[in-house]
């Protein structure tokens, strides 16, 4: 009788054990399945939004993050680069912002939050190809003695402002898109959320 109780003993422990290697197993399985189902990183950084920091921006100069996969532009005016938007508010198509390319608190003659920094998404609205930063005026930069300066995209010719306002007659229809974006400090920028979350 003891004997027996012995076996049964033996038995009920190689069962656990089974039982418990067999668990941990399924859990070992469904782990890649599970994290199958999660977004990447990549895929989370993709569409969250990017901070910035700035403070070796000088004025003239341009640098460019991404942002959902799009080149987005930072742009650091100078005066005379400013200066030249109230100069073309007859030549660009959209010349107060009236479409929906920004959001509201970027709809004034800079289309930005400060003066003198322009954030874009460096885009053409025409078919998708990304501009060129053609900051020198005239014929210097290859353009004609009109140019006061911008983006030439050098797909189809469509050319855009130090405000990314498409100028009239070109292929593109709208200005470039600003993105939703707030200063976290004086000198950096969160791309892709706002005060009101966006």
């Amino acid at each position: 009788m003891s004997n027996e109780c012995k076996v049964d003993g033996g038995r009920r422990r190689l069962i656990v054990a089974t039982a418990a290697v067999g668990g941990v197993g399924a859990i070992v399985a469904l782990v890649p399945f599970i994290s199958s189902m999660l977004p990447s990183e990549r895929a989370k950084a993709a569409g969250a939004p990017v901070e910035v920091d700035i403070a070796s921006l000088e004025p003239g100069q341009m640098m460019t993050v991404e942002w959902r996969g799009k080149p987005v532009w930072i742009v650091n005016r100078t005066p005379n680069m400013l200066e030249t938007l109230p100069k073309l508010d007859d030549a660009v198509a959209d010349p107060k912002s009236e479409k929906p390319m920004q959001p509201a608190y970027c709809k004034n003659e800079g289309r930005s939050i400060k003066p003198e920094i322009l954030v874009a998404v460096g885009i053409c609205t025409h078919l998708g190809c990304s501009p060129s930063a053609k900051f020198k005026k005239g014929s210097e930069d290859g353009m004609d003695s009109s140019w006061l300066g911008g983006f030439l995209c050098p797909c189809h010719g469509s050319t855009f402002d130090f405000a990314g306002r498409v100028f009239k007659n070109k292929p593109a229809p709208d200005n470039l898109e600003v993105p939703p974006h707030m200063y976290l400090s004086e000198k950096r920028i969160l791309i892709g959320e706002d005060k009101k979350g966006a």
